[in-house]
């Protein structure tokens, strides 16, 4: 090693920090209050899911379709609620058991606490009402709408429920026309199917 060499690598050593930086993980996030939504990726047998949540509860399932799905979820995220967000799959133990036992037909409710922070009025009104249709059972955008308030507004009902942020969990998969037509689903009729057909005969691979 030539004298100049040996210089220099010294030279480039001694500018190095003592210690690597910290890195910033989801613990030192919280403590710093620096983590406002945690969320993870989840496998289901309707696809990627992204699941997210607040110190309220579960805030956010979102139905995604490779990178691109995941990245438009977060940045949605980002603008809805706060840029502070971080993958915590710890954060959402609760969420992503309950949804495994829901598809492997062991679970006919759920029990995870709710942040409703993204609906507000009618939707919400819409969505609450949704949520108390049992496993199994089959509702009415007529229904849901008269449950919430407004016996003639099946059309915005329907509207609502397609602004559900909490799909499977909120399961509006389980309101149908009233004339036993499906409708539409935020994640395309093939989930509902899916989701429907998990209620009525059991687990799907």
């Amino acid at each position: 090693m030539t004298d100049a060499l040996e210089r220099a690598l010294r030279q480039t050593a001694a500018a190095l920090p003592a210690d690597p930086p910290p890195r910033l993980d989801t613990e030192a996030a919280e403590a710093a209050s620096l983590l406002d939504v945690a969320y993870a990726r989840h496998d289901t047998p309707v696809g990627t899911l992204v699941l997210a949540a607040t110190p309220r509860g579960l805030v956010r399932v979102a139905y995604v379709d490779g990178e691109a799905g995941v990245a438009g979820a977060l940045a949605a995220l980002s603008r809805q609620i706060s840029p502070r967000i971080l993958a915590a799959p710890r954060r959402l133990d609760v969420a992503r058991r309950e949804l495994d036992e829901y598809f492997a037909g062991t679970r006919d409710r759920f029990d995870m606490p709710l942040d409703w922070r993204l609906t507000q009025g009618f939707t919400r009104r819409v969505l609450r009402s949704t949520a108390r249709i049992p496993y199994g059972s089959v509702s009415s955008y007529a229904r849901v709408a008269a449950a919430a308030g407004s016996p003639r507004g099946s059309r915005a009902a329907g509207n609502a429920l397609g602004a559900n942020p909490l799909p499977i969990v909120v399961p509006c998969h389980r309101v149908l026309h009233s004339g036993g037509g499906l409708g539409g689903y935020t994640g395309g009729v093939e989930r509902k199917l899916t989701l429907l057909a998990i209620e009525h005969g059991g687990p799907q691979d």
